[in-house]
């Protein structure tokens, strides 16, 4: 009995000791910095707020306040920006952060192994973090490196933007995401992981490869409704899925709590996700007038590329950009332009979006030039790649806009981008969590170096 009570003291000692340590341990010291912005555009509405203070709490802003009014203690940690343009992070919700657009020829297709990816991705994710671009939705890649990724910037690893990290696409065998007119000796060269993750053909087996995602850590499901342009024998109009289909996925997905996103080109195969209930069309670049009513009346987003295809009908070209994807993307290129349009007029809502990988990494901020070429004005196209951005990924309540309680993910410009967008090309600053990473426009020192 004696050496039961004293097991018992011993053990409560013990865990005295342990309680009275971790209550010794020191908090971490709070950070506060104050960034001084001459024109804040905060993506609440159209125009700037002048002269005013963020107040950068750790990783968060604390507090927006007029720059007349804040008292900056002595000694603080300031960011002068009062020269420049200041907005929050901008958010890409169509890239490929593991695609290289330096080699189109077909043979790394066979040649690379999954590793390749990894290595792209890494070095493409500080060149989109560089570019201003503090938050993006990786849409496809080899399984499961978006999620790797994520994982390795969110430790603090790597640099790179916050990623809202998809599988493989989704596709029908035979479809835009499988590996079509080759030998049926070809496919045991696939890495048999992708296959297993991306081709699905009947409501039960595309059930299973969304569980199977989700199980390995995905945010969003991408699924290929029609065919595609950088794809072999397939064509871009084309539907895949019956609507039966997209509807189980539609269910299984939000079933799991994720948004679902529909890679559709072709008239039918965007109204056939739309019905089915997909949270986003990816490029809708033959879309009908009948598809636009619909995805205002269900409140889709559309998310259209309309920069790549410059890179794709030019230098892309240069790196083996074969001639069938050639001809399919002058079929739909200027017609996707077009439709931006058209449904941007309609009232459709609208993410930024770029395909960032089909052309070169950091280049995202071009598409800003034709957004409003095609019909946004400057204000529109920045909270599409902000605000609206933030809302389809689902992240608004912490980033897209400079509000108190929102990551400090912040950047900033030389000159006025609601007077010429195309000064978005050149972001000059970059904040994400109250790290600064790119500092053109002060000159103070960096976290990591810049470009």
């Amino acid at each position: 009995m004696k050496t039961i009570i004293g097991v018992i003291a011993f053990l409560t000692l013990a865990a005295f000791c342990i309680a009275q340590d971790k209550t010794a341990e020191p908090k971490p010291a709070t950070k506060i910095t104050y960034v001084r912005a001459g024109h804040l555009f905060d993506s609440t509405g159209d125009t700037y707020r002048d002269n005013v203070v963020i107040i950068v709490e750790n990783d968060r802003i604390k507090a927006v306040t007029p720059a007349a009014s804040t008292q900056i203690p002595a000694g603080a940690t300031v960011v002068d920006l009062s020269n420049s343009y200041v907005m929050p992070g901008l958010i890409d919700c169509h890239t490929h952060l593991g695609s290289r657009a330096d080699r189109y020829a077909e043979i790394w297709a066979f040649k690379d192994t999954p590793l390749q990816s990894a290595f792209s991705a890494v070095v493409n994710a500080r060149k989109t973090l560089m570019a201003g671009f503090t938050s993006v939705r990786d849409v496809g890649g080899v399984p499961f490196v978006a999620v790797d990724l994520r994982r390795s910037i969110d430790e603090g690893y790597v640099p790179g933007p916050r990623v809202n990290a998809a599988g493989p696409g989704i596709s029908i065998t035979g479809g835009h995401g499988d590996l079509n007119n080759y030998s049926p000796t070809v496919s045991g060269l696939m890495y048999p992981e992708e296959r297993d993750y991306s081709i699905a053909d009947g409501v039960d087996q595309l059930r299973h490869t969304i569980r199977a995602q989700v199980k390995y850590g995905v945010d969003v499901i991408k699924i290929m409704s029609t065919g595609g342009v950088l794809s072999k024998g397939d064509s871009p109009g084309a539907p895949q899925y019956t609507l039966e289909e997209l509807k189980a996925a539609v269910d299984e997905s939000h079933m799991a709590g994720r948004k679902i996103a529909s890679h559709a080109h072709g008239a039918l195969g965007i109204k056939n996700a739309i019905i089915a209930g997909v949270d986003s069309i990816e490029h809708a670049s033959l879309v009908d007038d009948e598809g636009i009513r619909l995805a205002k009346e269900h409140g889709t987003y559309f998310v259209m590329d309309i920069y790549n295809d410059d890179y794709l009908t030019g230098d892309a070209i240069k790196h083996g950009l074969p001639a069938e994807n050639l001809e399919k993307e002058k079929m739909v290129g200027k017609l996707q332009r077009e439709n931006f349009g058209k449904a941007f007029k309609a009232g459709v809502k609208m993410a930024f979006g770029t395909d960032a990988g089909v052309y070169p990494h950091g280049d995202n901020g071009r598409q800003f030039k034709y957004m409003v070429q095609y019909g946004m004005t400057p204000a529109q196209a920045i909270r599409a790649a902000t605000s609206s951005a933030a809302d389809l990924l689902g992240t608004l309540k912490n980033v897209g806009t400079i509000e108190p309680g929102k990551f400090a993910d912040i950047i900033a410009v030389a000159n006025d981008p609601l007077k010429e967008v195309r000064s978005l090309e050149n972001v000059g600053f970059v904040m994400k969590g109250g790290v600064i990473y790119k500092d053109k426009l002060t000159g103070k020192s960096l976290a990591i170096p810049a470009d």
